[in-house]
């Protein structure tokens, strides 16, 4: 199959569906900085979304997005190593001009994913899908995201866990969105510089977005505004 076979073809399968991860991490900063400056604010998202035909169709979209995206960069990878064969074993040095966060795109998903997991399970299954079921979180109702998130974030092993996980994002997604729009052919002595900064741009604001939760709830910040 064209799409699996060539390696055009699976670079633009992890291209296109690279963009979801984006699009749902773009979203989700936005949604999720406004817990700090308005945790009534951050509610009333919460209850606009909750089990809403559209927060669930939109949410099934994504994941379908991201799940193939893993499996392809799965898929990639493994065709890659078969591909280098023994020559893999033979690598003494990094190549020159290619930097870290390229080599090492699948040990960096690897970490994005399984914090993610962990992510989708503190807010998505304790969230949206509590509001779906009838479930309680603790003593909150599934509807009040904002007095969740300050509980969440009260421990500072977590915000830890929470920022190195977003260190690895940062690198991901720097390397991940011009690599994306290189393979659509902006990839020209022209564009490609500016590809790089695009890509870096972007991912420096969503990663600050979602940086200053934890960072807000470690000074201490969270126990005055809810």
């Amino acid at each position: 199959m064209w799409l699996i076979d060539s390696s055009i073809g699976r670079k633009l399968i992890m291209s296109i569906t690279g963009v979801f991860l984006v699009l749902f991490l773009l979203f989700h900063s936005c949604m999720n900085i406004v817990v700090i400056i308005s945790p009534a604010g951050y509610n009333a998202i919460c209850a606009f979304l909750g089990a809403n035909w559209y927060a669930l169709l939109g949410t099934s979209v994504l994941a379908a997005g991201f799940v193939i995206h893993i499996l392809y960069a799965l898929l990639l990878s493994y065709q890659n190593m078969r591909a280098r064969g023994s020559e893999r074993y033979a690598e003494t040095s990094s190549q020159k001009g290619v930097s870290w966060s390229s080599r090492n795109m699948l040990l960096l998903g690897a970490i994005v994913f399984g914090f993610l997991a962990l992510h989708m399970y503190n807010f998505w299954f304790k969230m949206q899908f509590a509001e779906i079921s009838g479930m309680k979180i603790g003593d909150f109702e599934p509807a009040n995201g904002a007095a969740y998130v300050s509980q969440l974030f009260s421990s500072k092993i977590y915000c830890g866990i929470y920022i190195v996980w977003l260190a690895a994002l940062w690198l991901h997604l720097t390397h991940g969105i011009w690599s994306a729009l290189q393979t659509t052919g902006l990839n020209n002595k022209k564009w490609l510089p500016r590809v790089k900064c695009i890509a870096n741009i972007v991912s420096t604001i969503v990663i600050l977005m979602f940086m200053s939760i934890p960072v807000y709830y470690l000074l201490g910040c969270g126990s005055c505004s809810i």
